[in-house]
């Protein structure tokens, strides 16, 4: 019998192509993934390990600039630790944000992971952690050193002047050196700045102190005995580890990052699999059907039922064999491609090996086999049961009566029980409305599935008037060809409604929360302008005053959070201007006026107000974070703003109390609206600052709204190979469907439908099958977009739910272009024919 499988697979290669395209690009999807993953997490486990190859003790402390009360190591302590039995060096550093211009002033990296720290040369005159390619290290206050890949984007050489930006004023210093370093956020698209030591702490933290310590031990001293040793010198709440542990925990936070990634993909992959799954059995139930006579011949020959399902699911094993084969040496250079476009992209990856585990290779072939001969398991059953009498008859086994109505049933049932918990978890809404939801949209997947079949009939009967009516007898033929075989038809369109439903879905998702994010933006902003720091960091006091002080600005509020207590809850407040956040922010007043702001007193949004029973005119004790207490009336209560805390506190009263400046952003009314000027005075303002981001409106809106139609974009290419699988099921399913139906094109070409018509027959076929698994599939996606969309509602101001239809209308169309397209090879192959040949044909 193993023997006949491998004899069946040889002599079917052609008709079996398409199942081996599915299965290897499924298998490409995951191994791909596997060995991606595991060459990332590899790259970063031995750059830890390096990072960290020479620390010995890595001390860290939590102090900040401004903050007085935090303590840092000084210089007294550092020189303690140097000097204790087996170190062989400790260095002090500090670090913060630094973002370098370009020659154009534009931030060179991304703005998150530009650091500036500062250099810190041993007895030799060098710092061990930077390699030097041209110059030195800074050594002056007026002199700095760049990355290689900061200096090379920035185009900047030894000697030359340097824009660089820090938690205040743009300053220039002289280019002293360029160096190169494995630094994480050089690595993750950032830049590194070395300053003098002195000139870092000004910047950093406090004259004299470090916020970080490293130590090297000498030779045979032991890690964990320095490690010891160096604990009780070190301040307050510090954090002392060894440098091995820093290394494992960096490790393990790359590997968990990674995992999610990993399960993302694979998730997208097991979507293409399933897909594939339809393909497969699509495959086997019309080869099995063409060799009806074949498989009763075996029967009456003395082969049992066992051995003839064994002998199907042999051919499977094979197929999926070969197809993991190739699919896993493309997953690999997949995963080689990941990771140059990740570079190309502006994501430095450590160097390292490709990694190609034992796990990547075992799944992938796993993975290939099992799913080739699980989704041929149904078939190879059905063809066990053809009886060997079979094999004096041309008639095919067909499906009975009673087969289909039990079917129907079942899916009947599962798609109302999935409806129903559907419709309960998007009206629930929380997190077990959510779990309902998620079970009910199987269910209901499954369900279509199974009811597909009987839905061909009339679905497809719809458009039988319209073919006929416009494309004749080709039309009507093209009809009744697509519903003739219901199951064949339903599964070929199962494959399309599977990816259409998942990407309709996600669309009407994205493009509802995507207006919403934009309604809130609209309705909740009057500024023309947005300033805040690229890196996230707050902005400092300095920036808010130039910013008052620039040429058009007609109200400026800066948005300063602050965390005041009320008896024993902390409240979320807002430090605003008095006068000038009622013109940046659109704010509708409940009750009380918002003028007594200007008064001292403060607003509270209309919800907080009622949970916690406050109204106005009432007296509140507030603590603030310097434990200082102040009563405060309530002036005015207002209809909440999501740019704003709950609670809002004049400028001048908030601002004694916090001795760290937290300025996230700063909101600008300009004279005159947004204007090329308006904005220029902005900028000149803030000295050309290039860590500023400075956001018109329409940025703003970009800002909060533009990460939706990133994901969405990031959803659909993943989803595509899902979609090229469902194509490949519609181009084998017309291919077989020909060869089987040889006799009868020929019989239609002896009557005199000529080739042009056959093509237009073949053609139309394939569309009415690739459109008809559209309609479902942007059905019930549409219907997964609501309930998922209404079990977030609560949590989305000015929710509503919107209807994408021109995206809908483009997947239909692309779904009938994939019919056109898809029928391109079946309709030559069948207008080809030769009409005595095929009427011979059995």
């Amino acid at each position: 019998m193993f023997r006949t499988a491998v004899r069946n697979v040889l002599a079917h290669k052609a008709r079996l192509l398409m199942t081996v395209l599915a299965v290897m690009l499924g298998v490409a999807f995951v191994s791909g993934t596997l060995v991606f993953t595991d060459t990332l997490g590899n790259a970063f486990r031995n750059q830890s390990a390096k990072n960290y190859d020479k620390v010995a003790v890595a001390v860290t402390t939590w102090a900040e600039r401004g903050d007085e009360e935090t303590p840092a190591i000084d210089a007294a302590t550092l020189d303690k630790i140097k000097n204790l039995d087996g170190v062989a060096d400790a260095t002090g550093r500090v670090s913060g944000f630094a973002g370098v211009a370009d020659t154009d002033g534009k931030l060179i990296g991304n703005g998150w992971s530009n650091t500036g720290s500062n250099y810190s040369p041993g007895a030799d005159g060098k710092d061990a952690q930077y390699s030097f390619t041209e110059g030195t290290g800074p050594v002056e206050a007026g002199q700095i050193a760049l990355d290689r890949t900061s200096a090379d984007k920035g185009d900047y050489h030894v000697g030359e002047k340097v824009r660089v930006a820090t938690n205040g004023p743009v300053k220039e210093y002289t280019l002293s050196g360029i160096f190169t370093t494995e630094d994480g956020a050089v690595n993750a698209g950032g830049s590194l700045v070395l300053f003098d030591t002195e000139i870092a702490q000004q910047l950093y933290l406090r004259p004299g102190e470090f916020k970080d310590v490293t130590v090297t031990a000498a030779a045979g001293a032991s890690d964990q005995k320095l490690l010891d040793a160096v604990k009780p010198l070190l301040p307050k709440d510090a954090e002392a580890k060894t440098g091995a542990a820093l290394a494992d925990e960096e490790a393990e936070m790359t590997e968990s990052g990674l995992k999610s990634l990993n399960s993302m993909l694979l998730a997208f992959a097991a979507i293409a699999l399933f897909v594939g799954v339809f393909l497969i059995a699509n495959t086997f139930t019309m080869l099995i059907a063409q060799r009806t006579k074949e498989l009763a011949l075996m029967r009456a020959v003395g082969a049992s039922r066992r051995q003839v399902k064994r002998a199907i699911l042999l051919e499977a094993g094979v197929v999926g064999l070969i197809a993991s084969v190739i699919g896993f040496v493309l997953g690999v250079g997949l995963a080689m491609g990941l990771r140059s476009a990740m570079g190309m992209f502006g994501g430095k990856i450590p160097a390292g090996p490709l990694v190609v585990s034992p796990t990547a290779v075992g799944s992938a072939f796993a993975v290939g086999v099992l799913i080739t001969v699980f989704a041929a398991w149904l078939p190879a059953r059905r063809a066990a049961k053809i009886p060997p009498v079979a094999a004096m008859s041309s008639v095919h086994a067909v499906a009975t009566t009673k087969s289909l109505v039990v079917r129907n049933s079942f899916g009947a049932v599962i798609t109302l029980i999935g409806s129903a918990l559907i419709v309960a978890g998007a009206a629930q809404g929380d997190e077990n409305g959510r779990w309902l939801l998620g079970g009910g949209a199987f269910l209901a997947l499954i369900g279509v599935i199974v009811l597909i079949p009987l839905l061909s009939r009339p679905v497809i009967a719809l458009a039988r008037p319209l073919l006929r009516g416009v494309f004749g007898v080709s039309g009507k033929l093209a009809a009744q060809n697509a519903v003739r075989n219901p199951r064949r038809t339903g599964a070929t369109a199962s494959a399309l409604a599977i990816g259409l439903t998942l990407v309709t879905g996600i669309s009407v998702l994205g493009v509802t929360l995507g207006q919403a994010i934009d309604k809130m933006t609209t309705d909740n902003i009057r500024a023309d302008y947005m300033v805040s720091m690229a890196s996230g960091d707050p902005l400092d006091e300095s920036a808010v005053t130039a910013l008052r002080k620039a040429d058009g600005v007609a109200a400026a509020s800066p948005q300063r959070s602050l965390w005041p207590s009320v008896g024993d809850e902390v409240v979320s407040a807002s430090g605003v201007t008095p006068g000038d956040v009622e013109k940046v922010f659109n704010l509708k007043t409940v009750s009380g006026s918002l003028s007594s702001l200007e008064d001292g007193e403060i607003a509270v949004d209309r919800k907080t107000a009622k949970s916690r029973g406050w109204k106005t005119g009432d007296s509140l004790p507030m603590t603030f974070q310097d434990d200082k207490k102040e009563t405060l009336k309530v002036g005015a209560l207002y209809e909440g703003n999501e740019f704003l805390s709950p609670v809002l506190i004049p400028e001048d009263i908030a601002d004694p109390h916090e001795t760290l400046s937290d300025i996230r952003e700063v909101w600008l009314t300009m004279d005159g609206g947004q204007s090329e000027a308006n904005e220029k005075a902005v900028i000149d303002a803030l000295g050309d600052n290039p860590a500023m981001s400075v956001v018109d409106r329409q940025g703003i809106r970009d800002m909060f709204g533009g990460f939706i139609n990133t994901a969405l974009n990031i959803m659909y290419a993943l989803l595509a190979m899902a979609l090229i699988i469902a194509v490949l099921g519609v181009v084998n399913t017309l291919a077989m469907s020909v060869f089987e139906r040889q006799q009868e094109i020929g019989m239609l070409r002896a009557i005199g439908l000529d080739r042009r018509r056959v093509k237009r027959m073949i053609r139309l076929e394939a569309v009415v099958i690739s459109l008809f698994g559209a309609v479902v599939g942007v059905g019930l996606g549409t219907f997964l977009g609501w309930a998922i969309g209404k079990s977030l509602s609560a949590s989305i101001p000015g929710y509503a739910l919107v209807i994408p239809w021109d995206r809908l209308a483009i997947f239909l169309v692309l779904a009938g272009l994939v019919g056109v397209l898809a029928s391109l090879w079946p309709a030559r192959s069948g207008a080809k024919l030769n009409m005595l040949t095929a009427i011979k044909t059995e």
